[in-house]
């Protein structure tokens, strides 16, 4: 208790401190949970995740140009499906499932928070790879992240109050504070990128290289410090929320963008980005925003979430391969006897001749 009452301290960070020592106790015994992560590795796993979410919203700010920023403001048919698709699809799901399943409060704040967080860089890469619509992505993107600020304490205030003991059970300051510096090195990939855009993609394939080994690096120091609570995050309620949260999010987004009338490319893109959740964002406000006592494992949740994201993903990409080979294969069978007709048509012509 006393490094809990250390850490967070600080007035901004906790919105009613004796509410989550209450919190705390009461929940402890619910899930029979007592933290047994040392005080210096809980700190250094809370500074490694804050030092990677740096890096990483340093190397998506890098991918965003000012151009096409200004360009979808004057022309907003992209930002409106960035935020029909991110702040409402996505926190519905969330919402359904934590009900559905009727999760204890704090897993369905860690599944409110994951849903309700904006799009993430790996989106990109997953559009890329399924040929998508790589500005609009971006923009989706970046309008995503901006709005988090706004959209998501909000979102969060919304849904909390569907359950009868999640209305105070939300740091609503610690979020915003945590959110406002995540933007600060987005803003600096930003100025990069158009002061500099010649150092862009390197900061950008470093950045993401970093971040996929450090969720395996943080994903193992976590696992090993909390031991067989890490059962907790692998119960079959929360990793079915998380095996349908992303797939939930693919599939409605695909919807949508149908709905908007885009093309094939632009529908693939907005699937991508409305499942694709920004895990390093969630991981550290479930870590750095709740006392170790409270959340317990389940910042590891965002984990076991974009496992199943990239598996799907992984389908997706290679259902869409399979597609566009035999479509090509299909258009080769229909473009060959055509030929050879015609080479007949010419070598009978040449012999009447």
């Amino acid at each position: 208790m006393e490094y809990t009452e250390d850490l967070f301290s600080h007035s901004d960070l906790l919105q009613n401190d004796s509410y989550f020592i209450n919190f705390t106790a009461a929940n402890s015994s619910a899930t029979g949970f007592t933290s047994p992560i040392s005080p210096l590795m809980d700190k250094a796993i809370s500074l490694a995740m804050v030092v990677i979410l740096f890096i990483t919203m340093i190397s998506l700010g890098c991918t965003m140009e000012v151009s096409k920023i200004k360009a979808h403001i004057v022309k907003p048919k992209g930002v409106v499906i960035a935020v029909v698709a991110q702040y409402g699809v996505m926190p519905l799901t969330a919402f359904c499932l934590a009900k559905v399943f009727q999760l204890d409060t704090v897993a369905a704040v860690a599944v409110l928070i994951c849903g309700c967080c904006p799009g993430g860089s790996l989106s990109n890469l997953l559009a890329l790879a399924l040929q998508g619509d790589m500005n609009l992505s971006i923009v989706m993107t970046t309008c995503s992240t901006g709005l988090a600020l706004g959209m998501m304490p909000l979102l969060l205030y919304l849904y909390c109050r569907g359950f009868s003991n999640l209305e105070d059970a939300v740091p609503y300051t610690g979020i915003i504070l945590a959110l406002v510096i995540t933007l600060i090195p987005c803003a600096i990939g930003i100025i990069i990128n158009y002061y500099r855009p010649q150092y862009s993609k390197t900061i950008t394939k470093v950045g993401l290289s970093i971040m996929m080994v450090a969720v395996l690096v943080i994903g193992g120091m976590a696992s090993i410090a909390v031991g067989g609570s890490i059962l907790t995050v692998l119960s079959p309620s929360l990793m079915a929320v998380a095996a349908l949260m992303p797939l939930i999010g693919y599939t409605f987004g695909y919807i949508l963008s149908y709905i908007f009338r885009l093309d094939g490319s632009g529908r693939r893109t907005v699937a991508m980005e409305t499942g694709c959740q920004n895990i390093q964002l969630c991981s550290t406000i479930l870590k750095v925003a709740f006392p170790p006592g409270v959340i317990g494992p389940l910042y590891l949740f965002p984990m076991v979430y974009i496992a199943f994201q990239l598996m799907e993903a992984a389908v997706l990409i290679l259902l869409f391969r399979f597609h566009q080979r035999f479509r090509l294969k299909q258009k080769d069978k229909m473009y060959q006897p055509a030929t050879t007709s015609l080479e007949v048509v010419k070598e009978l012509s040449d012999g009447t001749v």
